[in-house]
């Protein structure tokens, strides 16, 4: 009875091809934004990232990474006196204008850290050295810099090539890979002092402290301990978990509230969703219209409601895991495009094709309801009848 079934629907090939094509734009609407979507969000945490201290200290208004609201630069002392601290470092981050030699501005996130330390620098680098940071108006770039800051466009930057921020000389000595930033500027990196410079003066300048908690501690407590010790707020650097420490999460939630992100990108899963309920439904419907004497034949011969069903449930199924299987296909070639350009941003967790796994099941499930509800009133009478 099975094989029947699915000689039927493949018979049919106008409508099979049309499930197909319904269930192929659902999923592939629903796994690309959602996609997209995520990955945007993690751009919003990208210097969270591309500065990977502990904990991140901020003013007590502070809410998303991205805001800058300026600490005193006393309020590193103050950090550096809760007993739990391990050790704790000013930062600066802040959106500044570079200057290339062809005379055309680009938007930069300026990243300062401690020169003796150099904690909050690059992980990975790619080409020079991270010490020589500490050489006279030296910056390191990041590999989304190597093409935006490049004299031609077309060309790229490279080590030992010089630009100016806000009028200063800034060479380059070492290149980084990074996270894109969510306002699409890219990251380069300076010590504390030099960042300054770059920055126009204002009476407060310090963005944040970043510190690391003592041995036998957890980053938890030592977050609490400085919030009741210096009345600042501190944040765990970008765990994603429930925890109201966690400055990824704070971060994300700020976007999602504050902004019209996700109402962009949720209309267009919905209008999936709805897309392929209309054609999938509609044309299920129809097919099983078409085949109803058969069905019906079947029925007067003695398969019983529930063989019919199932029947049913195989096809409507059938279809939902070749779309489904085609739709997680085209998306997956829409990331490899992505992820080539860096445009836009993508990023698939394993729950996004769950998700657009079990609305296609139960598209398909409502599909095969309306043909089950069609057969189960049919008489098998009725294909004798004229």
């Amino acid at each position: 009875m099975l094989g029947l079934a699915l000689k039927m629907l493949f018979g049919d090939t106008a409508k099979y091809l049309m499930l197909i094509l319904g269930l192929f734009f659902a999923t592939f609407l629903i796994a690309q934004q959602s996609s997209v979507f995520c990955g945007l969000m993690m751009w919003t945490t990208a210097t969270l990232t591309n500065v990977p201290a502990p904990i991140w200290v901020v003013d007590e208004k502070v809410e998303q990474v991205n805001e800058t609201n300026p600490l005193r630069d006393t309020d590193v002392a103050r950090v550096r006196s809760v007993d739990s601290v391990e050790w704790a470092m000013p930062l600066y981050s802040g959106i500044q204008r570079v200057r290339l030699q062809s005379g055309s501005f680009k938007i930069i996130q300026l990243i300062g850290i401690d020169p003796t330390t150099l904690a909050g620098a690059p992980v990975k680098m790619i080409e020079g050295r991270l010490e020589d940071l500490r050489l006279p108006n030296t910056v390191i770039i990041d590999d989304l810099a190597v093409k935006r800051l490049a004299k031609v466009r077309g060309q790229t930057i490279k080590v030992g090539d010089v630009f100016e921020i806000n009028d200063i000389e800034a060479r380059v000595v070492g290149i980084c890979e990074a996270m894109n930033s969510f306002t699409g500027g890219p990251y380069v990196w300076t010590t504390y002092e030099r960042a300054l410079q770059y920055t126009p003066a204002s009476r407060k300048m310090l963005s944040a402290v970043i510190a690391a908690p003592r041995a036998g501690f957890t980053e938890e407590q030592v977050v609490e301990d400085i919030r009741r010790t210096t009345g600042l707020k501190a944040f765990v650097n970008k765990s994603f978990n429930s925890s109201p420490h966690d400055f990824g999460t704070s971060t994300i939630w700020w976007y999602v509230k504050n902004t019209g992100i996700p109402i962009s990108f949720g209309t267009t899963v919905i209008v999936g969703f709805i897309v392929g309920v209309a054609i999938s439904c509609q044309t299920f419907y129809a097919f099983v219209l078409e085949n109803i004497k058969h069905l019906g034949a079947l029925k007067a011969m003695g398969a019983s409601n529930g063989k019919l069903c199932l029947m049913l449930i195989v096809q409507a199924f059938t279809v939902g895991i070749v779309g489904f299987g085609l739709g997680l296909a085209g998306t997956t070639l829409f990331a490899m495009g992505a992820l080539k350009n860096e445009q836009p941003p993508f990023y698939m967790s394993w729950h996004i094709p769950v998700f657009a796994l079990a609305v296609i099941l139960f598209i398909c499930s409502l599909a095969a309801l309306l043909g089950i509800w069609r057969v189960s009133r049919f008489e098998p009478a009725m294909v004798f009848r004229g």
